[in-house]
Formats: C-alpha cells, structure tokens, sequence
C-alpha cells in the first residue's frame, strides 16, 4: 500500500505528461520555457487571481513574498508553531524574526482569538498556515490586518484545491503561496512553488526578485535570487492540471469515507463553517500514536506524522526564547496526531484494511 500513490498517478496520465516533457525536449527552452508563461495563467485563472508566478519551491515562495513587501531584520512576522519549517525559516532568512501564536486543537489552523494579543508596533504581516488541506477563517484574520495595517500572506502549500466561501485557497489574501513538491494535492516531479495576488506593483516586484532582481537582461534594480520554475516541471503540471478538480472531488469522497468510519472509534478532521478540505494529509489525533502506527506498519499500512516537533522546539529558533509550555495545542498535537494513506487513488477495499487494522487495535486496547 502506497502512502500517496504517485506511480498510479503517472500510469493514469502518462501520454499526456510524457507529450508535455517531450514538446520541452524538442524545443530546448529549459529554463522561462512557454510552459511557465501557459501554466502561470492557467493557474491565475483557477485560482480566480490577475498574477500567478512560479518558482523554484514553496519554500522560495514565501521568502520572495517577504522581500517583495520590504520584510526585514527588525520586523516580525505572526504565524504557528505547528507546521513544517519553511513557515518560519523564510522569515529568518530576510532578518526578520517569527512570533509564534499557538494552534486551535480542531482545525490545527492558527488560534485567531490569540492574533491580536500577539501584534506589536514591529509587526510587519500574518503568515497563517493552511494545514493539512483547509483554510483558517480569512475573513477574521483579514479583518484583524487591515485595523492594524499589516500584510496577510497565506502559506497555502498544503491547501491548493481548498475553498472557503466559494473562494479558493491562494485567492484570498494580499499575496499566497503554494507548493507543488511532488507529495502536495497539486504536485510535480522535483521541487515547484508559485504566488498569486491581485496587485500589479507587488507581482511585478516578485517576477523582478525571482529573477535575479531585474525582469530585464542584464538590468538589476533589486537585490533577488535564482528563484526560476525549471520548464520541464511545468510541462509536468500542466498534464496534470486538467485532472485536478477529479482529484479533488475523489479527496473529499475518500477522506469523508474515513471519517465517516472512524468518527466514533477516533478523533477525526473536521471540515470548519463555510470550508472545503483537500486533505493533502488525512489526519487523526491517538494518545498512543507510536504503538498504533507500529501496528500498522506490521499489517503492511504506511503512516506518517506531520509533525512531531513544533518549531519552537528546534534548535535554530532557540534564541527565540520560547520554552515547552508557551503553545500547548500545538505541543499537544505534536504528541497526538497521525496521517493515514490519502491520494485520490486510494480504492475503497485498501481504504477499508486501514480501517479495519485501526478498529481491531481499538477494540483490543
């Protein structure tokens, strides 16, 4: 049994991904190739956006998005503790430094109740984390930026498919971010990232840093980096593009399959008011979780855990001065929570071995 089944994915779309790479072959422009210019507006317009920029990664994504809006040493960005490092390594990377606000335990999504507490004269944006596949209420946490006159930034790497109020994930604020790593919802074969917004001076100030600094040859006005979307990644996704909204519609019947058979056995995702989940991870909360994904490692089933550590207890934000206790749902759901097998390939009879193993460890213990 795969975690995520990316072998079955090419074998499904493997003539149209196959021509995509071979029409880069034939035409050799490797590098800002026409398939960047394609899949750029193809996915401006799926996400319901004016500007969509590829880069290299999710990660160089958000760095770009800090150093397009002047993000620097003496400011401070707001976002999770509970989330992969990319979040909170991007805003150290421009000098500026992550204030951490802790999780709300049903959503994993960040506590907007705490946000306000956390701002300060320094603070500069909100980078909130889309977990596991649904947004957090950007209503709200739009609503607390704009009285304080800072920048909200999705980090929707894990979301891109997510609708909240009709409108999707990477839609809905200042600027957003995506990931197309190849385990993402919407992934290709290496590493990929884009950002979206609607403001014609900040899209223009992204494509300028991703590029080096200039969007001219040999002309530099900015401080950028090599942040370029390599072609033959983009051929990938735009064979894969077409197939998406089947994928997403296969993600909610797969991981509402899940819930729907271990919701009284198992602590399992709840989709929040007014959201759509793309389950990138289907995710539970168990208090034993190493005994339970020992037992079904032994019955031939994959687990993974996103995350066992929250950011605030890795070495490289110490000087932060955050001690264990400061964010207990994020502590806790550190412990607790556990992914389960989720692609949009998953058949019912695979499902049901997951949940089968899951129940009779259950009513053994």
């Amino acid at each position: 049994m795969q975690f995520i089944d990316l072998k079955t994915q090419y074998t499904r779309y493997k003539a149209e991904i196959d021509a995509r790479m071979q029409t880069v072959l034939s035409h050799g422009h490797y590098i800002m190739g026409p398939e960047i210019t394609e899949l750029e507006a193809a996915l401006a317009e799926y996400v319901g956006v004016k500007h969509c920029l590829t880069v290299a990664s999710g990660t160089d994504s958000i760095e770009i998005a800090f150093r397009a809006l002047n993000i620097c040493q003496g400011d401070e960005v707001i976002t999770v503790p509970f989330t992969w490092i990319s979040s909170a390594e991007a805003i150290g990377l421009v000098g500026a430094t992550p204030v951490f606000v802790d999780i709300e335990p049903i959503s994993f999504n960040i506590d907007i109740s705490k946000i306000a507490a956390a701002i300060t004269p320094r603070t500069k944006a909100i980078l909130p984390v889309s977990l596991y596949g649904q947004m957090p209420d950007y209503t709200a946490i739009n609503a607390i930026a704009i009285r304080h006159g800072i920048t909200v930034i999705e980090d929707g790497a894990q979301s891109f498919g997510a609708t909240q109020n009709g409108r999707p994930s990477c839609g809905v604020t200042t600027v957003a971010s995506t990931s197309f790593f190849p385990a993402k919802p919407l992934g290709c074969y290496g590493d990929g990232g884009a950002l979206f917004t609607n403001d014609d001076t900040l899209a223009e100030t992204m494509r300028a840093i991703r590029t080096h600094g200039g969007t001219q040859r040999h002309h530099h006005p900015l401080l950028g980096m090599n942040g370029r979307f390599d072609t033959l990644q983009a051929a990938v996704l735009l064979a894969k593009l077409p197939h998406f909204e089947e994928e997403v519609k296969a993600r909610n019947r797969i991981g509402a399959r899940y819930t729907e058979l271990l919701r009284n056995s198992y602590a399992t995702p709840q989709v929040m008011p007014d959201n759509t989940h793309i389950y990138a991870q289907y995710t539970i909360r168990v208090k034993n979780r190493d005994q339970i994904a020992e037992t079904l490692m032994q019955a031939g089933i994959p687990t993974a855990i996103y995350y066992p550590k929250c950011l605030h207890e890795q070495p490289v934000f110490a000087p932060l001065g955050y001690k264990w206790g400061d964010f207990p749902e994020s502590e806790l759901a550190s412990r607790e929570v556990l992914s389960l097998p989720m692609h949009p390939f998953l058949d019912e009879t695979e499902q049901d071995l997951v949940v089968d193993a899951l129940l009779k460890y259950e009513a053994a213990h």
